[in-house]
């Protein structure tokens, strides 16, 4: 057993006590591949095999960090954050678009440690058994200066650029020719929900 893990190793994390509840989640067993749809994509997957059942967390921690997609049986939570997808299962952790394995840890160490905090403090935080209320593309979209072929935010079109706004992956500053007032209201709009951050 390795401390942090690698491809398909068994990761090992000490228990730890934090008040008198020993925390929920302490181990877990990490795959990381490429999809077998398409191996030729950069992108990496992960598959994290809990060692420890957390699905009784899952309403916590979706009240938490406001998950994009909640399901009741089998519980699941999904997060999106920066462009990928994040599902938090009773028995394993999926995430895409990884660029690499230390990507992944990151990710997998965040929620561990948002699993277990959630768990702790779930006598105060009320759950959530509901999707979280998540911005519109075509809201944003609106806010947009719409130059036709500008492409000065990286992305191909305002659409794309939109939708990784309401992902939360890119912010009204990632927008240069977005006048200040506009810049503003899409601040405002995107106030109103809550994006997971690792």
């Amino acid at each position: 057993m390795a401390l942090g893990g690698s491809r398909g190793e068994k990761c090992w994390l000490p228990p730890q006590v934090k008040g008198q509840l020993l925390m929920l989640l302490e181990s877990y067993t990490k795959r990381i591949f490429r999809a077998e749809c398409n191996p030729s994509f950069e992108s990496l997957h992960c598959i994290a095999q809990l060692d420890q059942d957390v699905s009784e967390a899952l309403p916590y921690l979706n009240a938490s960090l406001g998950g994009f997609t909640y399901i009741k049986d089998p519980p699941s939570v999904t997060f999106r954050v920066h462009g990928k997808l994040i599902t938090v299962y009773g028995d394993r952790i999926a995430v895409n678009a990884l660029k690499d394995e230390e990507e992944a840890d990151k990710i997998l160490n965040w929620l561990k440690g948002e699993i277990n905090d959630a768990w702790e403090k779930r006598d105060q935080i009320r759950p959530s058994y509901e999707s979280a209320p998540q911005p519109q593309v075509m809201e944003i979209l609106k806010l947009l200066p719409r130059q036709k072929g500008c492409r000065a935010c990286g992305q191909p079109t305002c659409m794309v650029f939109a939708q990784l706004v309401a992902e939360g992956a890119k912010g009204p500053e990632d927008c240069p020719p977005m006048q200040e007032e506009a810049r503003q209201k899409l601040r405002e709009y995107l106030a109103r929900f809550r994006f997971a951050q690792f």
